[in-house]
């Protein structure tokens, strides 16, 4: 046991490192204008104007759309007197959020699978002896997903590139954002379930981003009355408020945030509490918290307040591993699981945005590195020159 936990101190020790990792605003910034746009949506800041932007993934032909939302006070959970309302979405909590960029749609299959090409590519290089991760370096090292156990469940509802990306974890969803961020210099992200249900709403206090009755629902949402065949392509539907596209339905999308029975009491006596610092860490790697609702779910838990926790046990029920992979789920509603990036204004501190990148609960620390020590994971270092070594990589 004595043996086991300092095994596992030390791991963590490797994670929390990561903190030291300096991301952040380059000379040019992506999304900033010097001039106020013609036309279209922008957010007026100190250095000029938000501006909507695509990044495309180094050596990819894939593109991630980022819209601007401008900042604001709005009230986290439902009123009791919304319908079809849940007790852990209260009490309502006054809370303020600051400008950031959320991705026009959910992650699609087309820019996870080049995460997911990173495990072959991690094996090999671990092989040849290339881009070794050590002491000095370790802080910029994420894991990638193995291969599926069990691909035609994961791809039975399809993998085309539009289509959002499923069955991922939250940790797993974690490292993609953490690979984002250092190939690019910027920090993307999972957002607070205070910054999505912001999002999500575009403004409105309604139980949708476009009222409180369903007439309107097949306008913008794929969810169990309309979707016989899984999810579909991302932004088929149309946009909130702020641009977003299928914030009700086709998946339900990841926050960072610890689910918990009583909903909001912990901030409640909060004052001045800003979007993202209303987070419960996990201590546990489950249950955390999904937003928006999926396909398979009925209209009343796509509401913008509606909460999912996960359940690690039940939606990795046909895992056969042991320990359960760290990246992967396998039993429903997995299908009907996945993630959006945001990215903040204003860059986080180190300490902050190392803790929405790497997993916070011992279990699956020691899990990855059960994984890692294994030989059953793949690492790698992450850095500007990692697409170009990808790239030869592939050739």
């Amino acid at each position: 046991m004595k043996r086991l936990l300092s095994s596992l101190l030390c791991f963590s020790t490797f994670l929390v490192a990561a903190s030291s990792t300096d991301v952040c605003f380059g000379e040019e910034t992506p999304g900033i204008a010097k001039e106020k746009p013609a036309e279209g949506p922008f957010v007026k800041v100190d250095e000029g104007y938000m501006v909507p932007y695509d990044y495309r993934i180094p050596g990819t032909n894939q593109t991630i759309s980022m819209v601007p939302v401008p900042g604001g006070e709005f009230m986290l959970g439902s009123p009791e007197s919304e319908e079809n309302r849940r007790e852990d979405e209260g009490p309502q909590v006054k809370i303020k959020v600051d400008p950031m960029w959320v991705a026009k749609t959910e992650i699609t299959w087309g820019q996870y699978k080049e995460y997911m090409d990173l495990y072959a590519i991690f094996k090999d290089f671990e092989a040849d002896g290339v881009r070794p991760v050590n002491d000095n370096n370790k802080v910029d090292a994420i894991t990638a997903p193995t291969e599926l156990y069990e691909p035609t469940f994961t791809f039975e509802y399809g993998q085309d590139p539009k289509q959002p990306a499923v069955t991922m974890t939250q940790y797993s969803a974690q490292q993609f954002t953490k690979w984002l961020s250092l190939i690019s210099g910027q920090q993307y992200r999972l957002p607070t379930e205070a910054e999505w249900e912001y999002a999500a709403r575009g403004g409105t206090k309604t139980a949708y981003s476009w009222g409180d009755d369903l007439d309107d629902i097949d306008d913008y949402a794929w969810y169990f009355d309309n979707a016989d065949d899984g999810q579909v392509a991302a932004g088929s539907k149309k946009p909130n408020q702020f641009g977003l596209y299928d914030m009700h339905g086709n998946v339900a999308e990841w926050t960072i945030n610890a689910y918990t029975e009583d909903g909001y009491k912990s901030f409640a006596d909060k004052k001045d509490l800003h979007a993202v610092d209303a987070v419960i860490w996990a201590d546990m790697p489950w249950p955390c918290v999904l937003r928006g609702g999926s396909w398979e779910l009925d209209a009343e838990e796509l509401r913008s307040a509606a909460r999912l926790p996960s359940n690690y046990e039940e939606w990795k029920a046909d895992d056969p591993n042991f320990p359960r992979s760290p990246w992967w789920l396998t039993s429903d509603p997995a299908r009907g699981v996945g993630f959006r990036i945001f990215r903040s204004y204003q860059p986080l501190p180190k300490e902050k945005i190392t803790k929405f990148w790497e997993a916070q609960d011992e279990d699956t620390i020691l899990d990855v590195k059960s994984r890692i020590d294994g030989g059953r994971g793949g690492l790698g270092l992450v850095d500007k020159d990692l697409p170009k070594a990808v790239e030869e990589a592939k050739k």
